[in-house]
This record gives structure tokens, sequence and C-alpha cells, in this order.
């Protein structure tokens, strides 16, 4: 079946258990699903805009209560919807950091935090992780160097809840603290949680929150939101001043780090659709967790499967070295790497990376009881059927 020409109708969310790492959170619920078809238009959401001109000002549809709400969901003071995390990242980054200016990011960082520092010219210093956690007394000492290299401390730092790599939970809270000491702004990189998770941005002390529509707020991509503190909104969300030489053209309200206007249709109006269940879902996030661990305890009973994440695990995203399992298996077997996608993709299962069996991740966030008890027994079982040993 095709969607028009060469394009290929997508089901794969209809028609398996999908445990990729970063589709999971993103999934549209029946509302955003409807929205976009009602939305699609390039500038749908532009019918009633008036004067001032601004995206987080249209009251039809309600955009401006929804800038509220996203505000409150996340005990923030101010929030902007952006074109996923990483202009969040930009807009922060575009703000606070000047060429040369020291910036910190963590040894577990994702790229786009990089590309945001690189992109004005930030010099990048990395807090190491001990066993893939970063601590606050790692972070303790690599502001000293900072201040000792450069003869000041950081402008700012980018601190990841939970990581890409492995999913594991990081001392953030501790870490702010010990920011703030050195009058750092710390932004609080929660693609992973917020949406997924409860999320206090001033409980954990930070002055900037992040978060990805597309991969934890079941909305259309690219969409996110970047929320701050009231001190911070007056920096980050400022209004341009410029006034051009020739006709004296000004642009009143426009945010410079908005670029203007940020989500102009089908993202933002599925966002929106989507976050009443979005609000509501993060209250479960134990029942998330414990199917997760249903999944990670059939596994680790495989012999040779390593879990390299931390255990037990406080996310849905694990990390999983099966290189003495499920790889052993592939020196042998006629289809290679490939027969353990191929078995998944038997059992109606999707998301693992064709070919991969030494070292691979998933996510089994959004799946009901009985979709985890499912994809455990069918790890187990494609085990067996290869002559591993489970116990």
């Amino acid at each position: 079946m095709k969607c028009a020409g060469p394009i290929d109708v997508r089901d794969v969310d209809e028609s398996s258990i999908n445990i990729d790492p970063i589709q999971v959170g993103g999934r549209l619920t029946a509302e955003a699903m409807k929205a976009v078809i009602a939305y699609g238009d390039g500038y749908s959401v532009c019918d009633n805009c008036r004067k001032p001109f601004r995206l987080d000002q249209i009251k039809t549809p309600p955009v401006d209560q929804f800038h509220n709400d996203l505000a409150a969901f996340l005990n923030m003071d101010v929030a902007r919807v952006v074109p996923g995390a990483r202009r969040g990242f930009q807009a922060v980054a575009g703000t606070y950091v000047k060429k040369g200016d020291p910036v910190l990011i963590t040894a577990l960082s994702h790229y786009t935090e990089v590309l945001a520092v690189e992109g004005n010219g930030g010099v990048l210093r990395e807090i190491p992780g001990r066993e893939n956690i970063i601590t606050a007394d790692a972070a303790a000492s690599t502001i000293e160097e900072v201040n000792r290299e450069f003869g000041r401390p950081p402008v700012l730092l980018f601190l990841d809840h939970f990581d890409y790599q492995y999913g594991n939970e990081h001392q953030v809270k501790e870490i702010i603290r010990v920011a703030h000491r050195y009058d750092i702004p710390v932004l609080y990189n929660g693609a992973y949680t917020v949406g997924i998770m409860p999320v206090d941005g001033k409980a954990l002390g930070a002055d900037f929150v992040v978060g990805s529509g597309h991969k934890s707020m079941a909305a259309p991509a690219p969409s996110g939101v970047l929320a701050t503190t009231g001190e911070r909104a007056e920096e980050v969300f400022r209004t341009t001043m410029t006034k051009t030489d020739k006709t004296g053209r000004t642009f009143g309200v426009k945010e410079v780090e908005m670029m203007g206007c940020t989500l102009m249709g089908v993202t933002l109006i599925g966002m929106m659709a989507s976050f009443p269940r979005v609000r509501e879902r993060v209250t479960r996030w134990e029942q998330e967790l414990a199917n997760g661990n249903l999944v990670v305890e059939a596994l680790r009973s495989i012999r040779g499967t390593k879990i390299r994440s931390e255990f037990p695990r406080k996310h849905t995203l694990t990390r999983v070295d099966s290189l003495d399992s499920f790889d052993k298996v592939a020196q042998t077997h006629k289809k290679r790497g490939f027969f353990f996608s191929s078995a998944l993709k038997d059992r109606g299962i999707a998301g693992i990376i064709p070919g991969a069996t030494k070292v691979w991740k998933y996510n089994t966030y959004g799946m009901t009881r009985a979709q985890a008890e499912y994809l455990a027994r069918s790890f187990t079982e494609i085990a067996e059927e290869n002559g591993l040993t489970v116990g």
C-alpha cells in the first residue's frame, strides 16, 4: 500500500509491538491523529492570529492557554513551544554563550547539546561519569578545573536527567545545587522525561526545562517545549530591539531566539491535542517501570546476556549487551546477525535495528502488562530455540 507515489503506508505501531528507543513516547494519540488531518496545512494555526501577531498569544484555537498549561505542567513560570528539544538548546545557548566561553556538558550528553554550544563558539568541557552515572562530586570537580583553566566558571551547564545511551538516572538535583553555588544557570534536558514521567522544574532547581514533543509528548515532529523561571524568561525570550536603517522598520514583540514564531500548524495542534492524555499518563510512571523491569528480568535470565544500564532500572529505556548470547548464535546462524530481528518480527515485535546482536537498546514505554509479558516471553523463547540456556 502506498500513501502517494513511492511513499509506503507506515503501520509499525498498528501491526507490531514497537520497542524502538526513540519512538515509543512520541506515538500519537487518536486525538492528535484527527488534529493532524484538520490542521495539516502549513499556516493553519494562523487563521485567527491577531495583533500583536505572536504564536503564544493566539486565542482560537487556545494556543495562549496551552502555553500557560505547559508552564504549570512543568512547575515553571514561562513556556514556549519549539521545533524539537534541540531548538530549545539553541535558544538557551544563543542567549548565554559567546565565543570562547566555557560550557559544561556531561560525558553522556546528546550530540545536539554539543552542536548548540559549538554554533555559538563556546568551549566544551565534560563532566565525567563513573559507571555511566554523573554525580555532584564529579560536577564540582569539573567546575573547579574550568575555573583554573579559564579563570572563571562555565557560563552554562547542560544536564540530562536520563541519558539517551543507557537510560541511567543522574544526580540532577544535587548537581544543580552545586552549579548554582557558582552562579551557573542549568538547562535540564528532559527529552526522555517530560511527557512520560512527572517533572517538577522548580523542585529540581532548574533554570530551564527542555522537553521533546516527538520523543516523549505524543506529538508530531519536530516539536518540543522550553520552559524557564521568570527571571530567565526576560533573557531567553527577549524581544527584538532592531530598527532597520533605510526603512525604519521595527518588529514589535517578536522574540529573537524564537525567530518570531515556532510551531505554525500541525506540530503545535497535534501536541495540544495529545496534552490531556500526556498530563494523565505521567501519573502511571511506576506502572511503566514495573512493565519494563519484567522484560529486564527475562533478558537477565538468558545466560550471557548483560544489562549495561544501571540496575534496578529507573527508566524504560535499557541498553543490552548480548555478545555472549545472541551474538554467539549469530556467528553460525544462516541469517547471521539478522536472525534476531527476524525472529522478533515473526512474533510481531519491531524496533530493534536489523542485524544488531552485540549491543542494542529498547524501550518498553506505553506497553500494557500483557504486551510486556509477551515481549519477555518472546526474548526467552528465541534464546531457547537457538540453544541458549535460560534459567
